[in-house]
């Protein structure tokens, strides 16, 4: 690692999807000099590499923040788990690996705000910039960019089961979200190389670290951005019991998240005035809408029991023997991603012509994010509302950046984002029912035989619906005034200053939100480079 400079051309908060890519972008310019500020320590823990390690992820306080919502009102007064990823990589080393984009029109929806550049026609080459598809080039997918995107090595034989359900349920098939058309069920395609996690980290910044342009500092926490007189002059941070500080010529981009961005902004002094006045922080800038604008896709789990032993519910012997195997030949259900197959569908309530409900169908029994292990063998269907009608926001606890912040998720807060999911429960529980898994079915445990009515549904959702893990729009980008950032991600009254992140996202996107904020942090490097855009994708966009 070169050694620490006094300033640096850019300082980047943040190795998560969004940073490692913004690394290795600029510093390909070998006269421009950049620090990625990390708070966690180094992706060294086998589980992160291994696919199916995932459930030895969770509640790892070495590399999740472990967040939690206050206490949710429509939601029982539970408060809700929130894993973040702190360790190289960001969430991208801890998350299932499904690689979804959203539909074209959610894109089209962020051109229609006015931010004309944001288009799906415009981001399109992004998506292929970034991404090195084993199945080759097409108008869809890119052949040579570091995110390698793979077809599931390894399928437990109930991930074919639920996609045979779901033609039998009158569902089409669809062998490529990331194609012409998003909708219909199959099995998803995944951030992996080989049979390993291709993070953020693996894939940008593992192969420039040695750049004599590129310092990576970990397990140092940013305090605040150094503000004077509007413009951003470096950031504070700490490490190692220290406290330190450094300058930046060109800019400061952060790139920590919905959750800890607008908490960084308004530890700074930029954010909303009455919020900052609680706390004792100067304002650097007034803007109300830091914070704001949260949104989440809240997911139901209909957990069903098995009657066959055919599961990823082993066992410790059995998790054992998959490790052995996994370590041996890269091979087995140690490069599962768990969550192998699912699908996207409207509703009778969807409002447009987007699907509305995605699935995650996992072959084992998840409660509680996994951390509730039930006895035996059983299957899990997990369904969201792709575009929720609720928003809640990030508030801060105290003046300390060692405090989390307050997350008030807000969800089902609009009545609108609940009867979507009773429907959603519905359609579970109608794939779930089809023949192509009768020899495989025993006992509903969740809902449960006692929740028929749409009230009875409604009842426990509010006591079982968790996240999965889809946090954004903190840090609204627009054209209007009220926006946190403009167009090209530049936070408003504070010159040298960028978010690019999932928090700048206005409207949550129809999927898994991990490939749209790569995409982000691509589009704009180019444009802090200077480079021309990536021209207008031609492709196909379906319309029904």
């Amino acid at each position: 690692m070169p050694s620490r400079r006094s300033a640096y051309d850019y300082v980047i908060v943040g190795a998560g999807s969004a940073g490692c890519v913004l690394a290795n972008r600029l510093t390909e310019d070998r006269d421009t000099t950049v620090l990625l500020v990390e708070a966690g320590g180094r992706d060294l823990n086998p589980f992160i590499h291994m696919p199916a390690g995932i459930a030895k992820l969770v509640g790892d306080r070495r590399i999740d923040w472990q967040f939690y919502t206050e206490p949710e009102r429509q939601l029982a007064g539970r408060r809700l788990y929130w894993p973040r990823g702190r360790v190289l990589g960001g969430s991208s080393s801890i998350n299932a690996m499904c690689y979804t984009r959203g539909a074209a029109a959610d894109y089209d929806e962020w051109a229609a705000m006015g931010l004309t550049q944001w288009g799906y026609r415009n981001v399109l080459p992004y998506f292929r910039k970034a991404e090195r598809h084993v199945g080759g080039a097409s108008e869809y997918h890119g052949d040579h960019g570091p995110l390698v995107v793979e077809d599931l090595r390894y399928r437990n034989p109930l991930s074919t089961v639920f996609v045979e359900a779901a033609a039998a349920s009158g569902m089409p098939r669809n062998d490529d979200f990331n194609g012409v058309r998003q909708d219909g069920f199959g099995y998803y395609q995944v951030t992996q190389n080989r049979g390993r996690r291709c993070s953020a980290a693996t894939a940008y910044l593992h192969p420039v670290r040695k750049r004599p342009n590129l310092t990576v500092i970990t397990r140092a926490t940013t305090t605040r951005v150094l503000v004077e007189r509007g413009r951003a002059v470096g950031i504070e941070y700490r490490h190692r019991g220290q406290t330190h500080s450094v300058h930046v010529e060109r800019e400061v981009l952060l790139a920590a998240g919905a959750v800890s961005s607008p908490q960084l902004l308004m530890l700074s002094g930029i954010g909303p005035p009455a919020e900052l006045e609680v706390w004792d922080i100067p304002v650097a800038a007034a803007l109300n809408s830091v914070g704001e604008n949260l949104q989440d896709h809240l997911d139901f789990c209909t957990l069903q029991k098995c009657t066959q032993p055919i599961t990823y519910d082993f066992g410790i012997l059995g998790e054992l023997a998959v490790g052995l195997r996994y370590l041996a030949t890269r091979s087995g259900p140690g490069v599962s991603n768990v969550a192998e197959a699912g699908g996207f569908a409207r509703s009778p309530l969807a409002p447009d012509e987007r699907a509305d409900l995605q699935f995650h169908f996992v072959p084992a029994q998840l409660d509680d994010h996994g951390r509730n292990r039930l006895p035996g063998h059983g299957y899990t269907l997990h369904v969201c509302v792709l575009r929720p009608e609720s928003r809640g926001r990030i508030l801060l606890r105290s003046a300390s950046v060692a405090d989390p912040p307050r997350i008030e998720a807000n969800y089902l807060s609009d009545e609108r984002d609940l009867a979507q999911l009773v429907s959603g429960v519905r359609l579970s529980r109608e794939i779930l029912a089809a023949a192509p898994f009768d020899p495989y079915r025993g006992a509903e445990v969740f809902p449960g035989s006692g929740a028929q009515t749409d009230q009875e549904l409604a009842a426990v959702i509010r006591e079982k619906a968790e996240t999965i893990y889809h946090p954004v729009g903190t840090c609204r980008m627009g054209i209007d005034a009220d926006s946190v950032v403009d167009a090209e991600l530049r936070v408003r009254g504070i010159e040298r200053l960028r978010v690019i992140d999932a928090s700048v996202m206005p409207s949550l996107i129809g999927g898994n939100t991990n490939a749209p904020t790569i995409m982000i942090a691509e589009k704009i490097a180019d444009i802090l480079r200077g480079r021309t855009p990536e021209g207008q994708s031609q492709a196909p966009i379906f319309a029904p």
